[in-house]
C-alpha cells in the first residue's frame, strides 16, 4: 500500500500559517479549525459540523453571510475600476459616493451634525492610528506642543497596532510587546457589576468614575491632555454597559479641559447595539469616531474616521502653510471596499436590521436568563441590541472572582463550540459574548441558547472545581 507525503491542510497550517491572538503551544498540540462555508448565520467546517455563530466572527458579519449583493458589488467594481488611491487628491466615485452617505448617515442617525469629512483605511486598528495621529497634528497647528496625552480606559479595545495597541487598556495584548507608549494613560474601567463597591449604586459609581477621570486629567496636567478615547460599550473588555449618568459626566470634563473626545464605533456601528450608532443611542458629541467592521459586515477590509468642523476647520485653515496632511494608506478608499460598503449599508436600510437587532437583543438577553439565570456561577447577563454578556463569578451572592490563572469562560466557550455554538471568550474579565448577525431569528436564538445552556450544564463538575 502506497501512502501520499502530501501534509494535510492542518498541516499544512500548523507549518506555515502564523495566528493572530493564538497561542503558538496549544496551536501546534491541537491544530486548526477550519472553516469551509457560511451562509446566514451559520457556519460550516471541515468536519461537516453545523456551527451557529454567536460571534459574527469577530463583532463584524452585521448582516449574515453569504450575501450575494456583496459578491457582485464587488465583481463589478472591480471589473470597473480595481483598484485607485485617493492620494494628492484622486479620488473614485465609491469612494465620494461612500463618504457623503457615512457623514450624512451618522449626522441623521447619531444626531450630532458639525461632523465634516470622511477618511478612509482599512481596519480598526489604524482608523484608531489615525485618530492618534489627528490629535498631534491637530495640537501641532495649534502651537500646543504640550498637549498630547491621550486617555483610555481600563478595559478598553482599540485595536493592536502600536499606536492603537497602546491605547488598548488590556494588559494581555502589551506584555512583551512593550506597550503602552509614552503619553497613554489609562483611567479606572466603569464596569459597576464588577468594580463597584458594595452597595454602592449605579448613580453613585458613575460619579466615582468620573472623579477619578478628573482627578487622572489633573494629576497629568490639563495643559498636556489633548484626548479622551471611549467605545459607547466596550466590546472585547467584557461587554461593558456604561453607568447611568457616566458619559453625561465625562463630556462636561472633556468640555471644562479643552480635550478632544474619540468614539470609538468600531464594533458599536451599523446597529450592532440596536441603533445605527453608539454615539446616538448614548447621546455622545464625538470630534473624532473610528468606524469599521459593520460597514462592509468584514465582506471587505475597510474603515473610516470621521472628524468634526472643530478639527477640520484648524486642518484647513493651516493647510495653505503646512502644506499636503502626509497621513494615508495605500488602500485608504479602495472602490472595491466602498462599492462593498454602499451594498452592505443598502442591506441594512432595507432590511430593518438595525430595528431587528434593537427587537432580538432583549429577546436574547430574556432567553439567556430564563435557561441559565438560576446557574450558580452565572453573574450578571446583560446587552446592548445584540450585543450581550455573560459575565461568570465564583459566588453569586458574594460576587467573588474565580482565582487568578483560572478561565472558566474559556471552558464553557470551548464545550459550547463542541455543542455547535460559536461565543468568544474575552480577555479581560471573565465573559463569553454573544453577537449574532442582525439577520438572526427568534428559532436560531432558541437553538443557540439550548446548545450553549446545555453546554454550561456539561461543565458544571469543572466551574465548581475553580470556584473553591
Amino acid at each position: 500500500m502506497e501512502f501520499s507525503n502530501t501534509p494535510s491542510l492542518a498541516d499544512m497550517d500548523r507549518q506555515s500559517l502564523f495566528h493572530p491572538v493564538t497561542s503558538i503551544a496549544d496551536h501546534n498540540r491541537t491544530g486548526p479549525t477550519i472553516y469551509s462555508r457560511a451562509s446566514g448565520v451559520r457556519m460550516i467546517d471541515h468536519l461537516g459540523r453545523d456551527l451557529i455563530d454567536m460571534g459574527a466572527g469577530l463583532w463584524c458579519v452585521n448582516i449574515g453571510y453569504g450575501r450575494v449583493e456583496l459578491a457582485d458589488a464587488a465583481a463589478t467594481a472591480m471589473r470597473d475600476l480595481s483598484f485607485q488611491h485617493l492620494f494628492g487628491s484622486a479620488a473614485s466615485e465609491p469612494a465620494i459616493r461612500l463618504a457623503d452617505r457615512l457623514l450624512n448617515l451618522f449626522r441623521d442617525e447619531a444626531g450630532v451634525p458639525d461632523m465634516a469629512r470622511v477618511f478612509f483605511g482599512t481596519s480598526g486598528s489604524d482608523a484608531n492610528d489615525t485618530a492618534f495621529k489627528l490629535v498631534h497634528y491637530y495640537n501641532n497647528l495649534l502651537e500646543r506642543p504640550q498637549k498630547k496625552k491621550i486617555i483610555s480606559r481600563l478595559g478598553g479595545y482599540h485595536g493592536v497596532s502600536y499606536a492603537s495597541g497602546s491605547l488598548t487598556g488590556i494588559p494581555a495584548y502589551h506584555k512583551a510587546f512593550d506597550l503602552p507608549v509614552a503619553g497613554v494613560v489609562h483611567a479606572a474601567c466603569p464596569h459597576h457589576y464588577r468594580f463597584g463597591l458594595p452597595g454602592e449604586s449605579e448613580t453613585a459609581f458613575a460619579e466615582r468614575m468620573v472623579a477619578d477621570l478628573r482627578a487622572t486629567i489633573q494629576r497629568e496636567g490639563p495643559e498636556t491632555v489633548a484626548a479622551f478615547i471611549a467605545e459607547p460599550v466596550m466590546g472585547t473588555g467584557g461587554v461593558l454597559l456604561p453607568p447611568q449618568g457616566y458619559f453625561e459626566g465625562v463630556q462636561k470634563l472633556l468640555d471644562e479641559f479643552d480635550i478632544l473626545f474619540i468614539v470609538d464605533e468600531v464594533i458599536t456601528g451599523f446597529g450592532r447595539t440596536g441603533h445605527w450608532f453608539g454615539s446616538g443611542k448614548y447621546r455622545l458629541k464625538p470630534d473624532i469616531v473610528s468606524l469599521a467592521k459593520g460597514v462592509t459586515s468584514a465582506y471587505f477590509p475597510l474603515s473610516a474616521s470621521i472628524v468634526s468642523e472643530r478639527i477640520w476647520r484648524v486642518l484647513e485653515e493651516n493647510s495653505p502653510t503646512t502644506g499636503a496632511f502626509m497621513h494615508g494608506f495605500t488602500y485608504s478608499g479602495h472602490p472595491v471596499g466602498c462599492a462593498v460598503a454602499m451594498a452592505n449599508l443598502d442591506i441594512l436600510e432595507n432590511e430593518g436590521l438595525v430595528q431587528r437587532s434593537r427587537r432580538l437583543g432583549p429577546y436574547l438577553v430574556d432567553r439567556l436568563r430564563a435557561r441559565i439565570g438560576d446557574n450558580p456561577f452565572v453573574g450578571d447577563i446583560r446587552g446592548a441590541g445584540l450585543m450581550v454578556a455573560v459575565e461568570f463569578v465564583a459566588d453569586r451572592e458574594t460576587r467573588r472572582e474565580f482565582a487568578p490563572g483560572t478561565a472558566p469562560h474559556r471552558v464553557v466557550a470551548k464545550r459550547a463550540f463542541e455543542n455547535g455554538v460559536l461565543t468568544r471568550a474575552l480577555p479581560f474579565v471573565p465573559v463569553t459574548s454573544f453577537s449574532p448577525p442582525l439577520c438572526v431569528t427568534e428559532a436560531e436564538i432558541d437553538e443557540a441558547v439550548e446548545r450553549y445552556a446545555n453546554a454550561l450544564d456539561d461543565v458544571l463538575p469543572s466551574l465548581g472545581a475553580m470556584a473553591v
